[in-house]
């Protein structure tokens, strides 16, 4: 089967990047495609925008590379393509929880189509041709509340709730969407699909319990959850709750606590540092008493002591200094506005949201940065008098590094083309 991959034409900011190389779920997003779709393709083209498509007289996979499916998604998919046989286009219906909560705000990539919306996924048995049909595929979405907002704080009071999936895909438009699925689509889900099948198969679950009970830990602390790579170093004192996934060549220090993450290879997490729901990208460094909670940190990252993130997305490089802090609430409870794929500030649809650093970012201690509000890559922020609390998106023009003399040891690899590059 031959696989076409049209190019999404817009960068995601603050990243200054497409999204086919940002990483979600640990992973590049084309190679996390290119992995799922490996079983049913045989070849590869690309199509650049404005490209045109020759004449495929073949079997086809067609898709956008700005978007996120799961394994159980492309599944089923393919499954009902294959069994229809005849051109089909991925859609979902306008009503469907999970869709409508989580992927459509701020979202420019599906086309409307009476009660559904179609995403850029199609399939085709013999090559290419106008007049696909959409195929409805169920993400099964199941209601998880975490928390409960209070009426005096967000715009949406009552219980935080997300809308999980069982079977996950996102068009990658905007920041906002990598938190959805990483940590909505990503980590919710492979919990949810964790306790469904524990309900469901009892097999499973004696496994689970036998496991535990022979290694003499909790269910949740058990091999069969926590997942470690080799070359691993993990004091006893940590508490490490599954499904976790813990890379090669990782040290995790005295009095950690981890739990349902990711977390790359080489990665050093210190003392009493504190992950929930989050993914730690390759070669992170999270010294003494950092937090992160449903929040993704991209390669070669560091977050630096005392730094609390919450729901937030920080690119590949980039530094945060101690004491920083990233809010998640507005005071006044307003709707919480985010930039959309176009850009333009929109209602996020999120009571309680963190916010966005790009890549090879130097962020100065004593940060306070507001709900939503993004730092462009390669910006270097430097807390001083005049400016110690960010409350509004702060871009590259504005980097601090532009005013000091020594700016030329700055490297600036995402804007190449201005006139504080280095080489």
């Amino acid at each position: 089967m031959l696989k076409i991959i049209l190019h999404a034409p817009n960068q995601i900011m603050p990243f200054c990047e497409p999204a086919r190389e940002l990483r979600i779920q640990n992973s590049p997003l084309w190679l996390h495609q290119r992995n799922l779709l490996a079983p049913y393709v045989t070849r590869e083209m690309e199509l650049k925008q404005g490209e045109r498509l020759q004449p495929v007289r073949e079997q086809a996979i067609v898709y956008r590379d700005n978007l996120f499916f799961d394994e159980p998604f492309i599944t089923e998919f393919m499954k009902q393509a294959l069994k229809l046989n005849r051109p089909v286009r991925a859609a979902f219906r306008a009503d469907d929880p999970a869709f409508r909560e989580h992927a459509l705000p701020l979202s420019i990539s599906y086309t409307p189509a009476g009660s559904l919306y179609l995403a850029d996924l199609w399939y085709y048995p013999n090559g290419p041709v106008a007049g696909a049909e959409p195929l409805v595929i169920d993400m099964q979405a199941r209601e998880i509340g975490y928390y409960h907002v209070p009426t005096y704080m967000g715009d949406q009071s009552g219980d935080l709730v997300f809308q999980v999936p069982l079977r996950s895909l996102i068009a990658i438009d905007s920041w906002v969407h990598i938190f959805i699925a990483d940590m909505v689509f990503g980590q919710f889900a492979r919990g949810a699909r964790f306790e469904k099948r524990l309900n469901e198969d009892l097999n499973f679950k004696l496994k689970i319990l036998g496991k535990a009970i022979f290694e003499g830990r909790q269910v949740l602390e058990c091999s069969e959850l926590v997942k470690v790579g080799k070359g691993c170093v993990i004091d006893p004192s940590a508490v490490i709750h599954g499904p976790t996934i813990i890379g090669d060549n990782v040290t995790i220090n005295a009095g950690a606590v981890i739990e349902n993450c990711v977390i790359g290879n080489n990665v050093n997490v210190s003392q009493d540092v504190q992950l929930m729901l989050s993914v730690v990208g390759d070669g992170a460094f999270l010294p003494f008493r950092t937090a992160l909670f449903m929040t993704t940190i991209m390669e070669n990252t560091m977050v630096a002591q005392n730094t609390c993130l919450q729901m937030c997305v920080v690119g590949r490089n980039t530094f945060i200094g101690a004491g920083s802090t990233f809010t998640d609430y507005n005071l006044i409870p307003a709707p919480i506005r985010a930039r959309d794929g176009n850009g333009d500030l929109s209602v996020s649809n999120r009571p309680v949201l963190g916010g966005a650093v790009g890549h090879n970012c130097r962020i100065g201690s004593g940060m306070v940065i507001y709900p939503a509000r993004t730092i462009e890559s390669d910006v270097v922020l430097a807390a001083s008098v005049e400016r110690r609390v960010i409350d509004r998106d702060i871009t590259f023009d504005q980097s601090d590094h532009h005013k000091q003399k020594l700016a030329h040891l700055h490297q600036t690899p995402y804007h190449k083309k201005s006139k504080a590059e280095s080489w």
